[in-house]
């Protein structure tokens, strides 16, 4: 996993808002905002459910994408995921 700063310097190419969603609805936004982007590009997904820590990893090995970590911020996590 990348630092939180070098995890703040990425320019994601889409960001999906799940926040105040509850498993599985976070997931599913995630998987919505990944089909339109190509290979190699990056997903923000922006979410208050704690859930979010362990499923957006598994998630993201399960389909073949990078998980490249999460981003801190008041209230919520913002997770990056980089389409494999």
């Amino acid at each position: 996993m990348m630092s939180q700063i070098a995890l703040k310097n990425l320019a994601p190419d889409g960001t999906v808002d799940a926040r105040n969603l509850l498993c599985p609805m976070p997931i599913l936004k995630a998987e919505s905002g990944m089909m339109p982007l190509k290979r190699g590009e990056i997903l923000a997904v922006r979410a208050t459910d704690r859930g979010i820590e362990k499923d957006l990893p598994a998630w993201s090995d399960i389909n073949g994408h990078q998980f490249l970590g999460f981003i801190d911020e008041p209230g919520e996590k913002v997770g990056l995921v980089r389409k494999g």
